[in-house]
């Protein structure tokens, strides 16, 4: 037996299970898949022994979590301590502080916390331009996942202070809550009464669960690894990296390029997650609903991103006043709401031009919805269909691209340069991003009958052929890959 090989392997592997900030741990890669299969071959034996699964899940959280940031884990220990007791606090009959002071405490704290790793560089920034200075500083690095696990935690201390729940009595329960890791990282925002209830609830799995957890990692890993790191690697990226050297059709099949990118990466994140979180017994509500359907901006929120779209309802726009004051102060409420949303996505001028289009807009619909609402019919949802994806396409341009310049470079490229006459030989020059886009637009407008019947076919199937379609999944993952794996675009949020 050869020692020396055998000591150069356990090293290598050993390697491997330390963070490593060029190769974070995520859903879409090889070592996941790894420690996935092992986490849960022990899970099995844990699953329905409550104190035991917690304390296994919390663990193995952690550690997902310090592969991705490293020691940024501390950051997470260290809010899971200050939240826990801050919320025991507010729920005190002793009331040793007033409620609303300790409340303001939390969201300093918390907001405080997400601010500096968030913005301090761009506040920094803006101060040496406007007085002209050179103050040096430090670049922060945005720890992954913080600003998830932070909404999170507001939620249920806010929640608390409302009266709508009560706090957890055990650290641990709350420990599994906040770093819960199917979602911490990218989300969906999972709401205290979605989750809590469910961690101490004896775990009970049928075979429909397991069935529609593997369609979504399936769907989830398609769509991700497959459509949308394709096309943004082979087209979209090249556009937006230098748009001036293309022409304006181009630039608009870059545009939509992302539009559909960034829906197959977010909602294929999330399909992920919520299909790992029902392997564990634990039932995830679903972050994504068909948006490019949508007839109407209105209804476009309710489709994306439906955990952060809520979460800015319940605790930004109805606090501010939502449309109780009167329709100027809705308009107005709408405006700032979304425009908060945009600076939570990034403390930048295209940000800020994003969630300000979002919010100028669906305070325009709320003036003509008397209107809007008296219409009906095929065309005119079709119409509003063709309009609303467009607008939301002309908004992810500021949302993508590396400067508001760069976006500006984009919609004047299309604007005044579009050439037509250049399109079948694009198309014919990338056939394989053009197959995809076709392929991810029409999965997307599939009537979801057609969606559900498959669905239910691979329910029905058995066990080793839904095994199989996962393997299947994988392999054309490896084949399309490219050399480095391509992170999932909102970790950068």
């Amino acid at each position: 037996m050869n020692w020396t090989n055998l000591q150069i392997n356990a090293e290598q592997v050993a390697q491997q299970l330390i963070y490593d900030p060029k190769s974070p741990m995520l859903f879409n890669t090889g070592l996941f898949l790894w420690v996935f299969l092992f986490f849960m071959a022990f899970y099995q034996f844990v699953q329905q022994k409550t104190t035991s699964r917690i304390v296994y899940i919390i663990a193995f959280s952690y550690y997902f979590y310090y592969k991705s940031s490293g020691h940024y884990v501390l950051l997470l220990a260290l809010s899971t301590l200050v939240n826990y007791y801050l919320a025991l606090l507010i729920a005190s009959k002793e009331k040793p502080l007033n409620r609303k002071v300790v409340l303001v405490i939390a969201l300093i704290f918390n907001l405080g916390m997400l601010g500096y790793f968030k913005y301090t560089n761009f506040l920094i920034d803006i101060f040496n331009k406007l007085s002209l200075t050179h103050f040096d500083f430090t670049n922060i690095f945005l720890p992954i996942g913080i600003s998830f696990f932070t909404f999170q935690i507001l939620s249920y201390i806010i929640d608390i202070y409302r009266g709508n729940l009560k706090p957890l009595t055990n650290l641990s329960d709350f420990a599994f809550f906040v770093s819960f890791f199917p979602s911490i990282l990218a989300g969906p925002i999972v709401r205290p009464q979605v989750l809590i209830p469910q961690i101490r609830k004896p775990v009970i799995l049928s075979r429909e669960d397991i069935s529609r957890a593997i369609f979504l990692i399936a769907a989830g890993l398609f769509k991700k690894a497959i459509i949308s790191d394709y096309i943004s690697l082979n087209y979209v990226d090249r556009i937006f990296d230098n748009p001036t050297l293309y022409s304006g059709f181009e630039n608009l099949m870059g545009a939509y390029g992302y539009t559909l990118q960034i829906y197959c990466d977010f909602s294929g994140y999330s399909d992920v997650a919520i299909g790992i979180a029902l392997l564990m017994g634990f039932k995830l509500k679903d972050n994504f609903n068909l948006p490019y359907r949508s007839a109407s901006l209105t209804e476009f929120w309710r489709r994306w991103h439906i955990s952060l779209s809520t979460w800015l309802r319940d605790y930004l726009y109805i606090p501010l006043g939502g449309n109780r004051k009167g329709k100027l102060r809705q308009y107005l409420n709408l405006f700032i709401t979304m425009l908060l949303g945009g600076l939570w996505h990034g403390a930048s001028l295209k940000f800020i031009m994003w969630g300000g289009m979002h919010g100028s807009m669906l305070a325009v619909e709320k003036m003509i919805s008397p209107f809007t609402r008296k219409q009906t019919g095929k065309l005119w949802r079709l119409g509003g269909i063709l309009i609303t994806f467009h607008f939301v396409t002309l908004c992810w341009i500021f949302f993508r691209a590396d400067s508001f310049n760069t976006a500006i470079q984009v919609i004047h490229q299309v604007a005044t340069k579009f050439n037509a006459s250049i399109a079948l030989e694009v198309v014919t020059a990338y056939k394989p991003v053009f197959f995809l886009f076709a392929l991810g637009y029409t999965m997307h407008f599939t009537p979801q009958i057609i969606t559900q019947k498959l669905q239910l076919s691979v329910a029905k199937a058995p066990a080793f052929a839904q095994a199989l379609l996962l393997v299947m999944v994988i392999w054309l993952i490896i084949q399309t890959k490219s050399a480095n794996v391509q992170p999932f675009i909102y970790f950068q949020f």
